[in-house]
């Protein structure tokens, strides 16, 4: 395994594994002893970054979320897990009523439901201190100010370590940490956005939504990052839900442009170069990038989490890298 700093500030600042591992539907989809197998064998290979949110996984059972964190906590306890492993969790998407979505019936941002929600998921995980806290997905409802003030109080107060931020325009997450760093409050240090090799045509409308892949990592994002490398990229959904490499998984109409199809023969040509899997390649590719990301993976099964592992200590050259950067870009 390799590994990664995340964080600035000595006190907070985690040393996590290069590939994070999904927890989002470990105690729902995944029955929990296939979810203790799958994070078990993270563990033993290296693996110290796991990430959950509040809201996993209503849509599975109907409720308001919360069985992935209660998930994590039975296997914390069963294997006497310290603070050698990193629990990430997100706030603001969950529910406010059971059998709803969060589109229109999220918790939000607000100062109040920041606290609430952090105490809830600390009860549900079994922990003292959240190591990493994200803000879910954008409230329009609330000031970027309060949320950023209302994180940074539980920073304050020892209950929370570093702090994230996902699914928003890239304009807000730039103005919360301005705002951060004018108050001399914590700020955000970790974005996680979806993110990977295939690029989503430009010319389609967006709203900032999860359902319209408003979190996706775009050029503005990666600008940002690049400008100020102090700020963490993890990237979830790396894989596409398999469609990279299964047939059954086909590509949503984002995908459907000229540029996918010269990528995904780069992909192919380099896979087998290096005997390895197109999946393979392409969490490689984030993990090295100019601006590296931490890929986020799920698994059902400790094979397809195999798969992702061995991915770690596949290093592509550099004329690799960069016949994968350059092509669809004409």
């Amino acid at each position: 395994m390799r590994y990664r700093t995340i964080g600035q500030d000595p006190r907070n600042r985690r040393e996590v594994s290069v590939l994070s591992l999904g927890a989002m539907l470990l105690g729902s989809a995944t029955d929990e002893e296939t979810s203790f197998a799958i994070l078990d064998r993270y563990v033993e290979a290296g693996g110290t970054f796991v990430d959950t949110a509040n809201v996993y996984a209503y849509w599975v059972t109907g409720s308001q979320g919360g069985e992935s964190e209660r998930l994590l906590a039975r296997w914390i306890r069963s294997r006497g897990i310290g603070d050698e492993i990193t629990v990430a969790t997100k706030l603001g998407a969950r529910p406010k009523d059971p059998g709803t979505g969060y589109l229109d019936n999220a918790e939000g941002l607000g100062a109040k439901t920041v606290r609430e929600a952090a105490e809830r998921s600390r009860e549900q995980l079994g922990l003292e201190k959240l190591p990493l806290l994200y803000a879910h997905i954008a409230d329009p409802a609330t000031p970027l100010e309060e949320t950023v003030d209302a994180f940074a109080g539980l920073v304050a107060e020892g209950v929370v370590g570093l702090l994230g931020i996902s699914n928003h325009w890239t304009w807000q997450v730039a103005r919360a940490r301005e705002y951060a760093r004018a108050a001399g409050l914590p700020g955000y240090e970790v974005a996680q956005y979806h993110h990977t090799y295939f690029r989503r045509a430009a010319d389609l409308p967006t709203r900032p939504s999860l359902e319209d892949h408003e979190g996706t990592v775009g050029g503005d994002m990666l600008s940002y990052l690049r400008a100020d490398p102090t700020m963490s990229l993890v990237a979830y959904t790396p894989l596409l839900a398999g469609a990279y490499s299964r047939t059954d998984k086909p590509l949503g109409a984002e995908y459907d442009h000229p540029g996918t199809a010269l990528r995904r023969a780069a992909l192919a040509e380099v896979a087998r170069e290096t005997g390895a899997t197109v999946n393979q390649v392409v969490l490689s590719w984030l993990i090295d990038a100019d601006v590296p990301a931490i890929p986020l993976v799920g698994a059902s099964s400790v094979a397809q989490l195999e798969e992702s592992l061995e991915a770690v200590e596949l290093r592509l050259t550099g004329e690799q890298r960069a016949r994968l950067d350059g092509s669809g870009e004409e």
